[in-house]
């Protein structure tokens, strides 16, 4: 076998993780909601149409918010279509995605459902087609006690209590010409300012995400991050970040090494927050909403002939990717990239939750399953809480056609209040396995305690509702730890999960 080393040591510590960053997002969007979550009359449903297989799979992701509504599909709606009584609440023609939204299910019935699946609201407004009013009013409607006009119009509707929501997005990738109501960087800054300043002063508790670039290759990159923020530093608390990774050429080692264009991404974001920091000589540090993230490509021509049968239908079964294996793989690469920057990254928003580029599918009428990326992002969820710890290592790396150096083994850990110690590794080489020595004698006595091993022969392999588990976790073949170091198997093409405790 080849070899790779880790060195950990307690006192090298990145920061502490925000529970946040295993966040995911439901979007008003195909069937995320409608076939998604919701379906009445499915035999799974509870009493308001929730799907109970659907809400254990969340669950069991241990997801502490949800991005809610939007997405493109916030810059053209109004909040208050979305509220009231259901027969009452207009369809509106959705100019995002080309399909009819009914307006079934709102935030009402959203905010009942993130309370079955243990998780917060993260609220997205519009600024795309309308403004500061707006969002100061839907602010009061969710979380003013009462006593005013839209705080009263909520008891009207059922919920005499505010709904809490503390986490809001000022809108949607307004960085992007597709976007309904698009802006340049300080139009929308001007706008995002007003909105926050009034936001806050309805309810001082909250916290603001501010758009930043929609993706790293924008040609507005960069420039959009510094005017933006020029005009609302002071009243915003983090800036969004989106990215998607495709492989249509099936370039296994150039795709797995795509987290390297996402942890340039983060640090040329962070430097950028810290000169408008430094140029108004501010004493606020601004942190990163990576609030979009997944791999997107497979369902691009799929959605291409849905739109030409079926454009404005409800519903519509857009952006149904199937993962392979190999996604998994990136996926555990990204989820150890934001580890590696914990000390910026607060909050993560895998996109999306069910259905939409996501790792739970269902089908209408049937059974729900988990895909191959549901497993890191549960592992990642489950282990890696407590402090991000900056991992040493030595590895052998390759270069590709986007990247030079590429690590082949991509690696970190973290260390959980209780003292144990997790180990998070990607072995991007396609046919060696790596024995992967791990250095822990400042943390005393530790002893193995688990091996989760994610690992397929064929990387295209996939899970579908009559084989749900072709690509599932299994016991990996662990490893020793004697005098303080440990050495640990890494099959060829693996994401593993090394869990040690105090012996």
């Amino acid at each position: 076998m080849k070899n790779a080393s880790m060195i950990l040591d307690r006192d090298y510590v990145i920061g502490r993780i925000d529970p946040r960053i295993y966040g995911s997002f439901i979007e008003h969007l195909g069937r995320a909601v409608y076939g998604g979550i919701y379906e009445p009359g499915h035999p799974q449903a509870d009493e308001q149409g929730f799907r109970k297989d659907v809400l254990k799979l969340v669950r069991d992701l241990g997801v502490p918010v949800v991005r809610y509504p939007g997405g493109n599909f916030v810059s053209g709606f109004n909040w208050e279509d979305s509220v009231g009584p259901v027969e009452k609440r207009p369809k509106r023609l959705d100019l995002a995605w080309f399909t009819t939204e009914t307006n079934a299910v709102g935030l009402h019935e959203f905010a009942d459902w993130a309370k079955k699946a243990d998780t917060e609201v993260m609220y997205a407004i519009n600024l795309g087609t309308r403004g500061p009013e707006n969002a100061r009013d839907i602010v009061e409607y969710a979380n003013h006690p009462g006593g005013s006009k839209f705080s009263d119009m909520r008891a009207a509707n059922g919920k005499k209590d505010p709904l809490g929501i503390k986490l809001w997005c000022l809108g949607n990738e307004m960085d992007g010409p597709w976007q309904m109501g698009h802006k340049t960087a300080t139009e929308y800054g001007r706008i995002a300012n007003e909105s926050a300043k009034m936001m806050k002063w309805v309810d001082p508790s909250i916290e603001l995400v501010a758009c930043g670039s929609s993706a790293y290759d924008m040609p507005t990159f960069g420039s959009w991050e510094y005017q933006m923020l020029d005009e609302c530093y002071d009243n915003i608390d983090y800036v969004s970040l989106h990215r998607y990774y495709g492989n249509p050429t099936n370039d296994t080692p150039g795709f797995l090494a795509r987290s390297m264009d996402l942890d340039g991404f983060i640090k040329s974001v962070v430097a950028i927050c810290d000169a408008v920091k430094g140029k108004k000589h501010s004493k606020k540090t601004l942190n990163l909403s990576f609030d979009e993230w997944n791999v997107w490509y497979h369902s691009n021509e799929q959605d291409k002939e849905i739109w030409k049968r079926e454009k404005w239908g409800p519903a519509l079964p857009l952006l149904e990717d199937i993962y392979n294996f190999e996604d998994a793989l990136l996926a555990g690469s990204m989820l150890i990239t934001f580890l590696r920057n914990a000390d910026r990254v607060k909050v993560a928003c895998l996109a999306q939750l069910v259905n939409v580029i996501a790792p739970i599918m269902t089908r209408n009428g049937g059974g729900a399953w988990a895909q191959t990326i549901y497993w890191p992002f549960l592992h990642a969820s489950k282990f890696g809480r407590g402090i991000a710890l900056r991992a040493l290592m030595r590895t052998p790396v390759y270069d590709c056609a986007d990247y030079e150096a590429v690590p082949v083994i991509d690696a970190t850990a973290t260390q959980a209040d209780d003292g144990s110690v997790t180990v998070f590794a990607v072995n991007r080489d396609m046919k060696e396995d790596f024995c992967l020595d791990i250095d822990l004698r400042a943390f005393g006595n530790m002893r193995p305690a688990e091996h989760i091993l994610l690992h397929h022969d064929d990387v295209k392999a996939v899970n579908t509702e009559e084989n749900p588990d072709n690509v599932a976790p299994t016991a990996g073949p662990g490893g020793t730890v004697d005098s303080g170091r440990a050495q640990v198997k890494l099959p060829a093409l693996s994401w593993n999960v090394i869990r040690f405790e105090k012996a």
